[in-house]
């Protein structure tokens, strides 16, 4: 394993301010908005189909700019961050593995994540790039920029569709991490448990994964106790 590219929403960064925002925008209670996104995880639906249910014609890219407009944009600090990036993002680094966060966000959100300067050899969105996932396009940039062969390159993700199907589908290894909404409610369904390289539940046990597979360069070095990480065989294409 040479280079780990991570995911952004959910894997780097909690949302609790991004839709606590846009129920402010709303003028509906927090609670309602997040039921709302609850359900529509459980669904297997987008997220952001939370915000039609209130507002059923509403154009969400252009409400975005509209918030924007009223000074009431993207937002991006410390207190955004999972407690274990730094910790885990940095040992990385240090043990020789190039780190890349690459996900789905907004050129304003790319510039939010660099100005943190987090330990990683490169932060980029995809609306930098041009692409979205689960856009086979985008897993193409995420190989020209891993600097390593798909095989060598875990890509680490909450959500099934957008991250594990295809980055499995591009031939990299995968690695699911059970945060936030998608990462809890389809940790344990099949598709996710047969096509996941690894199953985690916090970016810390990363780096133990990344030592023991260093170590003698065989998948079997990933059965590590310390690292809590669970190893499934076998991968599948995109569903």
């Amino acid at each position: 394993m040479e280079t780990i590219v991570l995911d952004i929403g959910e894997t780097l960064v909690r949302d609790d301010r991004h839709w606590a925002s846009w129920a402010n925008w709303l003028g509906v209670p927090p609670h309602t908005l997040s039921a709302l996104v609850g359900a529509a995880v459980a669904q297997g639906r987008e997220a952001t189909d939370a915000l039609r249910v209130l507002r059923p014609d509403m154009d969400v890219e252009e409400a975005c700019r509209a918030r924007a407009a009223a000074g009431r944009g993207e937002h991006l600090d410390e207190s955004d961050l999972y407690q274990d990036v730094r910790p885990a993002l940095g040992e990385l680094r240090a043990a020789g593995i190039r780190v890349v966060v690459a996900g789905n966000g907004t050129v304003r959100a790319g510039e939010l994540l660099r100005a943190l300067d987090l330990p990683a050899d490169l932060v980029v969105t995809s609306d930098e790039w041009g692409v979205r996932k689960p856009d086979p396009g985008f897993f193409a940039r995420v190989a020209e920029v891993a600097g390593a062969a798909p095989a060598a390159t875990l890509y680490v993700g909450d959500h099934p569709a957008d991250d594990l199907f295809p980055a499995s589908a591009a031939g990299m290894r995968t690695a699911h991490l059970r945060r936030g909404p998608y990462g809890h409610w389809w940790a344990d369904h099949p598709d996710v448990v047969e096509t996941a390289d690894f199953r985690i539940d916090a970016l810390t046990d990363l780096v133990g994964l990344a030592g023991s597979a260093a170590s003698d360069g065989s998948p079997d070095a990933s059965e590590n106790e310390e690292a809590k990480v669970v190893r499934r065989g076998g991968l599948k294409s995109v569903r």
